[in-house]
């Protein structure tokens, strides 16, 4: 066995050299060498330390053990160049598959060693989504070549496994992923470059990879597109992002004021796939984005739009009247009313009791549904009480101000005071009429006093209600609100993609390469839905982060026997499926043993 170096000149790039891993075999009575791997163009040894690599390689797969210690450096590429043999052995007497034919061996079981462990789980059911949408074939179509598309499907795939940056993504393809086994190509030698480069192509083709995409999920699973829903969520940045014109500071769903943002925004259809998405500089304001999104989305003619009250303006929803969409959005109105003599009642999943009042506007175009719930009531009234109490403290502190020899009583300087009570009262000030009192020279103050006057229409007097506003006039109460409720739908998303898959923190200092990382989550998303939607078929309602715990557990090992004439047996086999991820696998009718079983003897 020894090591070859070739030299290869690209079609429109400079010569590079190649290297292999050969070993002469005899064929009748004739010598030839024959290929065994492939290490390719990255190989990072010295050429004088390739004999040792050679010859620990061989002891490794035969399984003998080493009489003289070798480098960390050899013995760790020893280690990972025969397992990839293992890997890659092919045997015709042990077809991979879950009931393979009887194959003994006598061996000496005293010998038996585990080595190689990879994770298998994720990848296994992460593939199995990409197949069933066809998503290799998706990224043939727009032009990228294999070893691009494998790089794109290794970023997806480890955005599912393991949420984190593309540099982490890159360390867990080389040392801890069998992801390479299912798809017969090599991470391991693979240069970081090549994930940057694959993400740099997904976004070059991002509108025809989202529309492929969603077309052939509607396909899947009959959808009918009339249901839109759409928001925004941003994200923030560690490190230096000078190069990035999208990074703005702006309001933080985090709170990470100290960092520049950049904002996502997405389009969903009522099952919570992700029909488009784009990003956004982080300064941007909700109300202005949805016209830029929805001109692009070629939806339906009179799709139904779905929003919160942040997008909500009354710009918007002139241009949804214009451009004939249906809408149902919550209503940017200060003032709340609700008459319970005039309501139903319905149950929502969580069987709490919500009371709904329809309101027909006088010329019958657009209808109001004014919406109480007791949970919602009791937190709100919370809330205003807190903020209250607050406020009370601070009247408090300026009239015992007034009574101390140095206290501030001037009469503006008091003035400023309250002023400055008002502006961090959170709006609960308007419901207080206070009275100040001023001594004999009126500069001075003598006395406060207030009262509190709750103004109607307001979360004081009407906590727990809300209001939809819609232009489906012939909708009854209980439609437009369980149609409603699918925003829900959009915060989960929003929830998987920051918790779950990653989306925060962001790395990159580039915008392209920023856009690439989010479009990455995006994509992983599309097919974690998938996943779930077919196990929700089934019964199986759990989240994506407890299925990943589930699907973590299992890995591919490679056990290694002597046998009893001397040989090495190494066996390479996915370990047995528990009961919850056997589960899993039954359910979507895929294989519990990924991979299959592979056999070498040395």
């Amino acid at each position: 066995m020894f090591i070859r170096q070739t030299k290869t000149r690209g079609v429109k790039s400079e010569s590079y050299f190649t290297y292999r891993l050969v070993a002469s075999e005899r064929v009748g009575s004739q010598v030839r060498q024959k290929t065994i791997l492939n290490l390719g163009s990255n190989f990072p040894l010295a050429k004088e330390k390739w004999p040792l690599l050679c010859s620990c390689i061989e002891r490794n797969v035969s399984g003998q053990p080493s009489l003289v210690a070798e480098s960390a450096e050899i013995e760790k590429l020893a280690a990972m160049y025969a397992g990839r043999i293992i890997a890659a052995s092919r045997s015709p007497d042990l077809p991979a598959g879950d009931q393979p034919v009887a194959d003994y061996q006598e061996v000496d079981t005293n010998s038996v060693e585990l080595s190689c462990p990879r994770s298998v789980g994720v990848e296994h059911v992460g593939l199995f989504a990409m197949s069933s949408l066809g998503f290799e074939d998706l990224l043939a179509s727009v032009g990228m070549n294999r070893p691009q598309r494998m790089s794109a499907i290794g970023s997806i795939i480890g955005r599912m496994a393991l949420p984190a940056s593309e540099d982490a993504t890159f360390k867990w393809l080389k040392h801890n992923t069998s992801l390479g086994e299912l798809l017969d190509f090599d991470f391991e030698t693979m240069s970081s470059m090549r994930l940057y480069r694959a993400s740099d192509q997904l976004i070059g083709n991002r509108e025809l990879i989202e529309q492929g995409l969603f077309c052939r999920i509607e396909d899947m699973f009959s959808l009918e597109t009339t249901v839109t829903l759409y928001d925004l969520t941003n994200t923030y940045f560690e490190g230096d992002v000078e190069c990035n014109s999208k990074a703005k500071h702006g309001h933080s769903k985090e709170k990470r004021t100290d960092c520049p943002l950049v904002t996502l925004g997405v389009i969903l259809d009522g099952s919570g796939f992700i029909r488009r998405s784009k990003m956004f500089e982080g300064s941007v304001a909700e109300s202005t984005t949805l016209e830029a999104m929805l001109k692009g989305l070629n939806a339906p003619q009179g799709a139904l739009v779905i929003m919160d009250r942040g997008i909500a303006t009354e710009k918007n929803i002139t241009w949804l009247k214009e451009y004939g969409y249906r809408y149902i959005v919550v209503s940017r109105e200060r003032n709340r009313q609700f008459d319970e003599t005039q309501s139903v009642e319905t149950l929502t999943a969580q069987e709490e009791t919500i009371k709904l009042q329809r309101v027909l506007s006088d010329d019958d175009q657009e209808v109001r549904l004014y919406c109480y719930s007791e949970g919602r009531e009791k937190k709100e009234a919370a809330i205003s009480s807190r903020f209250s109490e607050r406020f009370e403290a601070g009247l408090v502190k300026i009239r015992e101000s007034l009574a101390k020899p140095h206290g501030e009583k001037k009469s503006d300087k008091v003035t400023e005071r309250i002023g400055r009570l008002k502006q961090k009262s959170h709006g609960i000030a308007q419901h207080y009429e206070i009275e100040l009192t001023k001594d004999e020279s009126g500069k001075l103050i003598s006395a406060i006093t207030w009262s509190k006057v709750p103004k109607d229409g307001t979360i004081v007097t009407h906590p727990g209600v809300y209001c939809l506003r819609s232009n489906e006039t012939t909708w009854d109460e209980g439609k437009l609100w369980s149609t409603y409720t699918m925003l829900t739908d959009l915060e989960s998303v929003f929830r998987s993609l920051k918790s779950e898959l990653g989306l925060r923190p962001i790395f990159h200092s580039k915008e392209k390469r920023t856009e690439g990382h989010l479009f990455i989550t995006v994509l992983a998303y599309q097919f974690v839905q998938v996943i779930r939607l077919k196990l929700k078929s089934k019964g199986n309602k759990l989240g994506w982060t407890s299925l990943r715990n589930i699907l973590s557990v299992q890995q591919r090992v490679t056990a290694t026997f002597k046998q009893k004439d001397s040989r090495t047996l190494n066996i390479r086999k996915a370990t047995k499926a528990e009961k919850d991820l056997q589960c899993i696998y039954t359910d979507l009718g895929i294989s519990a043993t990924p991979g299959g079983i592979k056999k070498h003897i040395a």
